[in-house]
């Protein structure tokens, strides 16, 4: 029965509906496109490219006319080539490649939209990237993205440079960005929240970077908060100078007078000056009372019970304390299993999440808000099993799930595309059972290496009763199958990770890690599959 569910909920649902589509529109395309020849499918390229540039080439009809050479021509001058008005094999290359590489998009090509040339400053800039030759920067032509300044623009930059989003991923989240004018000058300020980016790299266990761009005569004045659930109404500007407003409990500012400026334009805040009261945000709990400490006000936020913590919080506390670390632990200088499984699980999900955010990209006309109202039939649908991870052992548990796949009424291609869609969607909003749910059904589909995950929620207690025996069962099905020679599906490049994931769970309990036994072949056992 909860196949079936399974499979009305998802196979015609929308996820499932897109992903088939998709493979239709491909196949349409394709037997289209074989009626042209190899020639024409080229001119058609040429011509789509060299419009999407500025230089118009006409309708792109893979016909090289007089209106086409005439832009090949100006697409020359503007490179410096000869102007033949015939396009060389590398000249032709580096069109269509930058083309290519425009339709990705990225803060490069949001800059150059802004910028004097428009996209065709890319050209120059990939051209010289080519040669060796290092780019300072584009020129923003006074403004950033969306006109924002480029002084927010720079910031919005910085901060996907450590996120798993990309900046116009960051600009179209919500929360991301406020404006309002904090000092009175008439014109917008911003402040920007990081908490919303995702990345453990600017928030700690209970705050986040909070950045106030001030406007003065000069630009804009950047000013450094650590907060939480905060609103530009918190912050007070004079001139490029903020203040948190009193009354605001998640702040942890300095206490000395005046506000120093830093190197970089940050201003590191002072301690507010009395001020007219403002309500504080409303909050689930009132914060711990502060706690002086050498001129430094800190507030210590409550500490949420253990069966609710949040994974996401956990991972970036973990990445401040890596990063005090020196990096990564490795087999040589792994001190502490538990911390090094940690490194681990976060990785592996930081991997999951950048995965499925790539497939969500594919779903043309899907939203985040509808992939999350399918995913969430996902975690009931295999609750069943879920509720067996701390009891059967991880063959017997793959033996069931694989015949819960039989009866699913979907192919193990949409199987393994709804499950890593509904990872990501698990994880980056914090549901583990959605989460694990998945990963319970890429192992059942035949991907044993994502049984790691399971192995990482049974020995941290993320989702799950924290279970050690259990969770070494899980890492050795998934060590088993990558020494076998399975391809690895996190963190492929770091060929050590198998033996320092295999040495940490063997230090969990000081023993020899726990190897599964493979169940006994029956005839209603599913084989592996591969969704490749």
């Amino acid at each position: 029965m909860a196949a079936d569910n399974l499979g009305a909920a998802l196979v015609g649902g929308l996820i499932g509906g897109a992903i088939a589509n998709g493979v239709q529109r491909n196949n349409r395309t394709t037997t289209r496109r074989s009626t042209y020849s190899a020639a024409r499918v080229q001119n058609r390229e040429t011509q789509t490219s060299l419009n999407y540039f500025g230089f118009p080439a006409g309708t792109p009809d893979g016909v090289m006319g007089r209106k086409s050479r005439t832009a090949i021509g100006q697409y020359q001058a503007f490179m410096g080539f000869p102007t033949t008005g015939q396009l060389s094999p590398y000249e032709r290359d580096f069109l269509v490649s930058s083309y290519s590489r425009a339709q990705i998009g990225g803060p490069q090509v949001i800059k150059a939209m802004q910028g004097g040339n428009g996209v065709r400053g890319l050209l120059h800039i990939w051209r010289d990237e080519a040669a060796g030759v290092r780019t300072t920067g584009l020129s923003y032509s006074g403004s950033g993205y969306g006109g924002m300044p480029i002084e927010v623009s720079q910031a919005v930059d910085e901060i996907a440079e450590s996120a798993e989003p990309s900046a116009e991923q960051l600009l179209q989240r919500s929360g991301f960005m406020h404006l309002a004018d904090l000092n009175g000058d008439g014109k917008n300020d911003y402040m920007i929240d990081t908490s919303v980016s995702g990345s453990s790299f600017w928030c700690g266990a209970s705050h986040c970077s909070v950045m106030v761009f001030a406007s003065t005569p000069q630009g804009y004045q950047r000013n450094d908060f650590m907060a939480r659930g905060v609103t530009t109404a918190d912050f007070s500007c004079h001139q490029g100078i903020c203040r948190m407003n009193e009354g605001t409990g998640t702040q942890m500012a300095s206490a000395a007078a005046p506000s120093a400026a830093v190197p970089g334009g940050t201003v590191m805040a002072a301690a507010p000056a009395p001020a007219a009261p403002v309500p504080a945000p409303v909050t689930a709990a009132a914060p711990a009372p502060a706690q002086p400490l050498a001129g430094i006000q800190l507030f210590a936020a409550p500490a949420a019970p253990a069966a609710t913590q949040s994974l996401a919080s956990h991972c970036s506390k973990l990445s401040l304390l890596t990063g005090s670390n020196g990096g990564y632990m490795t087999v040589a200088n792994m001190t502490d299993p538990e911390l090094a499984l940690g490194e681990q699980f976060c990785l592996a999900r930081s991997y999951a999440i950048n995965s499925g955010e790539g497939m969500v990209a594919k779903l043309g006309g899907v939203t985040q808000a509808q992939v999350d109202s399918q995913c969430d039939a996902f975690g009931p649908a295999v609750q069943p099993f879920l509720a067996k991870l701390g009891t059967s052992s991880s063959e017997a548990l793959v033996a069931e799930v694989q015949k819960f796949v039989l009866q699913s009424n979907m192919s193990i291609e949409q199987l393994a595309n709804t499950a890593g869609i509904c990872m990501f969607s698990g994880y980056r909003r914090d549901n583990m059972e959605v989460a694990l749910g998945a990963a319970l059904i890429m192992v059942g589909i035949g991907q044993r290496p994502y049984g790691e995950l399971l192995g990482h929620h049974l020995s941290q207690g993320f989702g799950v009763a924290k279970s050690t025996a259990q969770a070494q069962d899980w890492y050795g099905l998934a060590l088993t199958s990558l020494e076998s020679g399975a391809e690895a599906v996190f963190a492929p490049g770091q060929p050590e990770r198998t033996a320092l994931i295999k040495a940490a769970s063997s230090g969990l309990t000081g023993g020899a890690m726990v190897q599964p036994v493979p169940a006994a072949a029956s005839s209603s056992a599913l084989p592996s599959f591969s969704s490749n």
